[in-house]
């Protein structure tokens, strides 16, 4: 993606895009993104209470359901965000750890100390980007690139969290 002339600091929105708009609330999964230091840790701390209700009314089904439509409404949205600040994938940018945090959450019961587990689990699969995950986020461009890193990145905390439970007795 080709860099433009903006001056694009983290942690801000990019230049003439409010807060309120629709774009910048999903991106920045409502402002969670835009808040200092670790973003995506920030994102995926938000993207909990969330899937908490989610699963609690509609159980991980419904959870399922709400990672790919938001996976989905990520992609479209993400593109125009990166456009509008000029790099390939803004940290402030968080609705990709939402959608792969949902995507983990869906094999655990709502259980705090499992939602804690895969929150754990899932930062440090996003932080490492294990291949092919590190490929996704090097050779993948647009809203797609920005959200492809992360759920590869889940199937990895999912592994994780999978074997975690098969040896504990929850």
């Amino acid at each position: 993606m080709r860099a433009l002339p903006i001056r694009f600091k983290p942690g801000r929105l990019p230049p003439g895009l409010s807060f309120w708009h629709p774009l910048a609330l999903l991106c920045t999964w409502f402002g969670s993104g835009l808040l200092p230091k670790l973003p995506g840790t920030w994102g995926s701390a938000a993207a909990l209470p969330f899937a908490a209700a989610i699963q609690w009314g509609w159980g991980s089904g419904g959870l399922a359901i709400g990672a790919v439509a938001v996976f989905i409404a990520g992609t479209f949205a993400a593109g125009p965000f990166a456009r509008m600040a000029g790099i390939k994938d803004p940290g402030g940018i968080v609705v990709d750890e939402v959608a792969a945090q949902w995507a983990v959450l869906t094999i655990v019961p709502l259980d705090p100390v499992l939602y804690l587990l895969s929150f754990f689990l899932f930062r440090v699969a996003d932080i490492a980007k294990p291949w092919p995950a590190s490929w996704c986020d090097k050779r993948l461009a647009g809203g797609f690139g920005v959200m492809a890193d992360d759920m590869v990145a889940a199937l990895y905390a999912a592994a994780g969290l999978f074997l975690i439970r098969l040896a504990l007795p929850w």
